[in-house]
């Protein structure tokens, strides 16, 4: 299943969000929500240091709404978009071809990203696709994976976990 690239930004972000809250902590100052903001080219005001506990704070709902199955999903995202006040509207900017959002960018970024996020996984869950989440495949490691290869490979939630079980069996195998 491909999932429109807005769609897949959205998801690869709120991913990626969501792990941050694993220890040790990656979003502790306004400059790693800088750094976040623009590394996922969000649209809208930049987020200001008062929106670093905020977005902070939603990082469990998001750990939430991946880790649950397709039916317990499902209230999860009504709830954002009944608490935001979410109205789709189609809109295009930068080099982005039509597509939804669902709140004005205006908003709180913590706002803009659980709507965005909400949006996108309406997708997931009409697709019958929530297979695409799981739990990192390292023993010591607790983040969410988001898998959109093709053949459904990927098993840890960052090149750190890859590399860090990769060595571990490495070392494994030398000493046999």
């Amino acid at each position: 299943m491909a999932f429109a690239p807005d769609t897949v930004e959205a998801l690869e972000s709120s991913v990626f969000l969501a792990n941050t809250a694993l220890e040790p902590d990656t979003l502790i100052a306004p400059s790693d929500l800088e750094e976040f903001y623009v590394r996922f080219s969000y649209t809208g005001a930049a987020p200001t240091g008062r929106e670093l506990e905020p977005v902070r704070d939603i990082r469990s709902r998001l750990r939430q709404l991946f880790t649950a199955d397709r039916d317990d999903a499902v209230p999860l995202v009504n709830a954002i978009l009944v608490e935001q006040r979410a109205i789709p509207q189609l809109t295009r900017h930068g080099e982005t071809d039509w597509h939804i959002h669902a709140t004005t960018e205006d908003r709180p970024f913590h706002e803009r990203i659980l709507v965005e996020t909400a949006m996108a996984m309406i997708d997931v869950i009409r697709a019958d696709e929530m297979g695409r989440f799981g739990r990192c495949g390292a023993a010591d490691c607790e983040g969410v994976v988001i898998d959109l290869s093709r053949n459904r490979s990927r098993k840890y939630c960052s090149t750190t976990c890859t590399n860090r079980e990769a060595v571990a069996a490495y070392r494994s195998r030398q000493r046999s």
